[in-house]
């Protein structure tokens, strides 16, 4: 850049404020092109494009800082306040605020005892969310069928946990390889616990039933992978029973305290994950054993009581042989019982029987009456014609006796409209003594016993014309007809016959009466 020249009358050049601002922004970065600077962070401000501003403080001065968007997805550790970092960057400045600040390149905590107060706060942190809590830890399965393992595939870690499940009880194993230490480790694990629990049971690729998240031993600053707030929250929002297996025995991380289980070291966590396969078979058998020995036991000390009980109790078979012959007893009375009340009930509709008229005479009253009433009919039907006939001929006596040609008089003419109302009367007479004879007619063909034998029945009647109707009326050899319903008769004779049922002897069913002749 050329310098101004001086005004007259000055020796000093005159600089605009761009000019000088610019100037002092060259001064400054090739002077401190690139240095180191400790102190402790203050005022962190993550901004929405991506960038983060701080102020790096010590008791004598503070330096502003920014750290770019692509740079703070590198650093190691997150600017956090009151943290004491050691800074690698570039120092400029900002024309718009007349400042100087530094450019943030890399970022790491200023010694061991900085990074465990950063560790302690995020404890106390993630403890106060419940990250930590008991109660949300889940059961680990006795014996899980696949394992999940996130660690390196190069390390020993994973050879071991291999062979300490082949020793104790193999196991179908899943292995999401990563880095365990570095920029990308953290990343790496989150993504490999959540994408363990994003594969769906029943798939191509078995879900876990375990997943054990190991590394070997190292310094602190080689484990503050597993000390990431995003693989904390990832081990403690896992469904899926987290063992943590990170380090050595006296190794403590963060992810030890949000998963469900803390093995000391990886092969710990593998004999954790499985049981002792021979130890399960001895155990097995030793409980079959005692578990026959027992129900022999159980088995014998009931046979005992029940053979106690047995010797106090009757012969069972004595008790059924009483009731036994009790229940033949009955049987036999039950049977009497019942053919007498066959035998009653027989009898009762004998008399009942008796006491019915037979429809040979219903019949021959139903034609008596109906004779009378055909007689009467016959008789008022010739009266009523006969007092017709003598009033009509009253009547044209009258009417002959008029002279020819003389006026209907009111009484004339009330008997001419007369005339044609006693012929309907008349009509209407002869029509309802009709219909009342077809009716008794009808009534008459109902008594009739051809409407019985049109049905399928017969009529079995003796050499007088009488009918027989009770099985004790046909005795052997009795000549009887078989009339049918078209009045074709066929002659018979009665073979064996019933004889009469004897009261004190036991009833026997009848038996059907067989007839000598043809039937059809």
């Amino acid at each position: 850049m050329i310098a101004p020249e001086p005004r007259p009358g000055s020796n000093l050049p005159e600089f605009t404020v761009g000019d000088l601002a610019r100037r002092l922004k060259r001064s400054i970065e090739e002077e401190f092109g690139f240095v180191r600077v400790r102190g402790e962070i203050s005022q962190p401000k993550k901004h929405s494009s991506g960038h983060c501003y701080m102020r790096l403080k010590d008791d004598t001065a503070v330096i502003e800082a920014v750290c770019w968007r692509g740079t703070m997805a590198k650093l190691a550790i997150r600017p956090e306040e009151g943290l004491e970092v050691i800074v690698t960057g570039r120092m400029t400045t900002y024309p718009g605020r007349s400042q100087y600040q530094l450019i943030v390149e890399s970022m790491e905590l200023a010694g061991e005892g900085a990074l465990l107060k950063m560790l302690e706060e995020r404890k106390r942190r993630l403890a106060a969310e419940g990250l930590f809590d008991p109660a949300r830890k889940k059961r680990i399965p006795f014996l899980p069928d696949v394992i999940g393992v996130v660690t390196s595939p190069t390390g020993a870690v994973i050879r071991d946990i291999l062979h300490r499940l082949n020793d104790r009880f193999p196991r179908h194993v899943l292995l999401w390889p990563v880095a365990v230490q570095g920029e990308r480790a953290a990343a790496e694990v989150t993504a490999a616990i959540e994408g363990f629990n994003r594969i769906q049971p029943g798939g191509r690729i078995p879900r876990p039933d375990l997943i054990i998240v190991a590394r070997g031993g190292g310094s602190l600053e080689d484990l503050m992978a597993f000390n990431e707030e995003n693989v904390v929250r990832a081990a403690a929002g896992s469904a899926i029973p987290l063992i943590s297996a990170v380090g050595h025995e006296t190794d403590t991380t963060l992810i030890d305290f949000a998963s469900d289980l803390r093995a000391p070291t990886p092969t710990a966590a593998a004999e954790m994950a499985v049981p002792v396969r021979s130890e399960l078979l001895a155990q097995i058998l030793d409980d079959e054993r005692r578990l026959i020995a027992c129900a022999s036991r159980a088995v014998e000390d009931r046979r005992n009581r029940v053979e106690g009980l047995a010797r106090g109790l009757g012969d069972p078979r004595a008790l059924l042989e009483g009731h036994a012959q009790r229940l033949d007893d009955r049987a036999e009375r039950l049977n009497l019982a019942a053919s007498a009340l066959v035998e009653r009930r027989g009898t009762r509709v004998g008399e009942l029987a008796a006491k019915l008229r037979h429809p040979r005479e219903k019949l021959a009253q139903a034609e008596q009456k109906l004779a009378s009433e055909s007689r009467a009919l016959d008789s008022g039907l010739r009266h009523a014609v006969t007092t017709a006939a003598g009033r009509f001929d009253r009547i044209a006596g009258r009417l002959s006796l008029a002279p020819a040609r003389v006026k209907l008089g009111d009484g004339e003419r009330r008997l001419a409209d007369l005339t044609p109302r006693l012929d309907r009367s008349h009509a209407k007479g002869i029509a309802d003594k009709a219909a009342k004879l077809a009716s008794l007619g009808q009534l008459l063909e109902s008594y009739s016993y051809k409407g019985v034998l049109d049905r399928g029945f017969a009529l079995i009647e003796d050499r007088d014309g009488r009918p027989i109707t009770r099985a004790d009326q046909a005795t052997a050899g009795l000549e009887v007809t078989i009339v049918f319903a078209d009045d074709a008769r066929v002659a018979a004779t009665v073979d064996g016959g019933t004889p009469k049922p004897d009261k004190k002897a036991e009833t026997k069913k009848p038996r059907p009466i067989p007839v000598q002749g043809s039937l059809f």
